[in-house]
């Protein structure tokens, strides 16, 4: 079984390959028209707003200790779901 430890570890590197994908999508707005990038804007400031609670929801779950991932597991999981439903959103 994974322990918290491994799982937010791996939460951790997720994140961060979050970051950089996110970076990689703030260029190409820049490189964008007018109109594209108000809505590359739009969709970075919302995935931006996602990863800010995605790294809360971990930081808490770090603070809570191992046996409190059954609390947190709904609301990190969900919060991992609309990151990536964003990501998808924005390839399309």
């Amino acid at each position: 079984m994974e322990t918290i430890k491994t799982r937010t570890g791996k939460m951790e590197q997720q994140l961060k390959h979050w970051g950089k994908k996110l970076d990689d999508i703030v260029a190409k707005a820049e490189q964008a028209g007018t109109e594209a990038r108000a809505d590359y804007r739009k969709n970075v400031d919302e995935l931006k707003a996602k990863m800010k609670v995605a790294h809360a929801k971990l930081a808490e779950l770090q603070a809570a200790g191992g046996e409190s991932w059954e609390t947190f597991q709904a609301g990190v999981e969900s919060t991992w779901k609309d990151i990536e439903a964003a990501f998808k959103k924005m390839a399309n």
